[in-house]
């Protein structure tokens, strides 16, 4: 009776599943603080903090600063500049469903598993629905989920919206992300995030918007494949010697 050798031909083929793993980076965000912290919170940057991208309003909504940090705050690791950014300008009752809000660009380029967080503060008579949108070609956008912000004067942290499965969402240059306010479902009217309250337009304020994604791995090349065959073949052929010499 002979002892079987323990081969190791499981080693390279591990290895190059391994090298295709990679954890997700983070596109590009936004956290709308000054680039150059000044201490006040009504100043801030609507440029991305990481990466690059572009940061619009839709519909009539218009855009300023305000704190980050006040009713409960957002997720902002920032402690003395923690600033938003404040959307007011939203659509008159039972107007404008799904046309005012925000809307961000971003390239996907070199990415896939593609996905997308963000903080949101409502105030008492703002949209309580928002839905949120994406494109990839810049200028037709699709519904990805709709989220309920039932509480005023408060902060909603860590939206996330998983958009991997999506064809056309990875490696994309004309990628773009929409938030907008949004009847009620089954309904043509705006309620009201308050529970207690009216809609009457109010204001949104965003925080920590961030576009996540894991780096496309590269297809190796015809030689990288040669040498891991020809490694395999070497491995295979001391086990052989090794069963042999023990038989």
């Amino acid at each position: 009776m002979f002892k079987k050798p323990v081969l190791s031909l499981l080693i390279l083929p591990a290895l190059v599943a391994g090298a295709g793993a990679a954890r997700a980076d983070v596109i590009t965000q936004w956290n709308f603080n000054s680039v150059v912290a000044d201490g006040s919170t009504s100043t801030g940057s609507s440029d991305p903090s990481t990466g690059g991208g572009a940061a619009l309003t839709l519909g009539g909504v218009t855009a300023a600063f305000a704190s980050g940090a006040a009713n409960g705050g957002s997720s902002d690791p920032a402690t003395s500049d923690d600033t938003g950014w404040q959307t007011t300008g939203y659509a008159a009752q039972g107007l404008g469903d799904g046309q005012f809000g925000v809307q961000f660009n971003v390239s996907t380029v070199g990415h896939e598993a593609v996905s997308f967080s963000y903080d949101l503060r409502h105030s008492n008579t703002s949209a309580r629905h928002e839905r949120v949108q994406y494109s990839i070609d810049g200028l037709n956008f699709v519904d990805a989920a709709i989220f309920s912000g039932a509480a005023g004067d408060t902060w909603f942290n860590s939206r996330s919206v998983d958009l991997s499965g999506i064809a056309g969402v990875a490696d994309n240059a004309s990628f773009a992300l929409r938030v907008v306010a949004a009847f009620a479902p089954g309904s043509s009217l705006y309620e009201a995030s308050s529970p207690t309250g009216s809609y009457a337009g109010g204001t949104w304020r965003f925080d920590m918007v961030t576009v996540s994604g894991t780096p496309i791995a590269p297809v190796p090349e015809p030689e990288t494949w040669a040498m891991m065959l020809a490694g395999l073949a070497a491995l295979g052929s001391v086990g052989r010697r090794r069963l042999f010499s023990q038989g």
